[in-house]
């Protein structure tokens, strides 16, 4: 443990997001807390921008800051940098940051990045070859941007030796956490997890958003309560399109048509998704057994599980299990 406080150093820029900012901070602030209960030093939580001052948010609240030239980077042990709504327009506005954060990531032990700060990085040359996450919505423009980049589409966040970088918003929380964790251990992560009520943690490369949400994401109202439907009632040995056709007040050939339309799969491939998801929620989250799990989902037995996990996550539920239970 160390015997001074770690400095994290936040940085901020005209229309930022708010949440991207803060959210992160308070984890730093509790896990302070928690290891002061210890009798530990915690972080010490700097927020600096260019110019120093005041720098208005996307969202219109106002943040006070210091200027970065006053910082003492000798003494910075993580650099966290925030993203923004409007990301595009943020880029071309922070030239001079960019070119700021490209001469001094290197001179603290890691640097972060939250949702679209990822962009941030990318622009000062930090993601070069390495893998990288940042908001589902963005991993496109990301790619197209930077082809020399690894995007995940999927991971919530990604380390990269001493460069880590996050999905969407809230995902900066579950990144947090994790530079707790790597700093003060789990049962530290842990207190700071139940205080600010959120899950320890997500693991980062646990999808950013489910099925469902995607499923509701499309033009699928027709199909939303179907979908509210199909979670109660994926053990039925009865769950074939007929029941789901019946459900939805059609016959069962056209609604496997309108259904294909709306969201892109089969009924019978969103019944074997739906049934994935519900068993990895079983999996991250209960301690029971592998066959129950099976049989609850409406898989039957764990083997034809192991064939779904296998064929969409490469990955057994066994061994899903050891790597993201909580």
């Amino acid at each position: 443990m160390p015997t001074r406080p770690r400095t994290v150093l936040f940085i901020a820029y005209p229309h930022v997001g708010l949440l991207d900012l803060t959210g992160a901070q308070t984890v730093f602030w509790a896990a302070t807390k928690a290891m002061h209960e210890r009798g530990l030093p915690g972080y010490e939580r700097l927020t600096a921008s260019l110019a120093g001052g005041l720098v208005g948010t996307a969202e219109g609240l106002v943040v006070d800051t210091q200027p970065l030239a006053e910082i003492k980077l000798a003494q910075v042990d993580t650099l966290i940098v925030p993203g923004a709504p409007e990301i595009e327009r943020a880029v071309a506005e922070s030239t001079e940051l960019i070119a700021w954060i490209a001469s001094n990531a290197r001179r603290v032990r890691r640097t972060a990045s939250v949702c679209s700060g990822t962009f941030l990085l990318a622009h000062a040359g930090l993601l070069e070859g390495k893998r990288a996450a940042t908001h589902w919505a963005m991993c496109d423009m990301l790619k197209a941007r930077f082809p020399a980049i690894e995007v995940d589409n999927n991971a919530i966040f990604v380390e990269q030796g001493a460069v880590w970088t996050s999905a969407g918003v809230s995902a900066g929380i579950d990144l947090a956490l994790a530079l707790v964790e790597a700093d003060c251990g789990r049962e530290v992560a842990m207190q700071v997890a139940r205080e600010l009520v959120v899950f320890l943690k997500r693991p980062g490369g646990q999808a950013q958003f489910s099925e469902l949400l995607q499923a509701q994401a499309k033009d699928t109202s027709t199909f939303d309560e179907l979908h509210r439907w199909l979670g109660d009632h994926l053990s039925s040995p009865a769950l074939n399109v007929e029941t789901m056709a019946e459900r939805c007040h059609m016959s069962a050939r056209h609604f496997s048509r309108l259904y294909k339309q709306k969201t892109g799969r089969t009924p019978a491939k969103a019944v074997e998704i739906f049934r994935l998801e519900a068993a990895r929620r079983l999996l991250e989250d209960s301690a029971r057994n592998i066959d129950v799990i099976a049989r609850q989902c409406g898989f039957g037995d764990e083997e034809r599980m192991r064939a779904t996990f296998q064929r969409h996550l490469a990955i057994s539920p066994r061994d899903y299990r050891r790597r993201f239970s909580r």
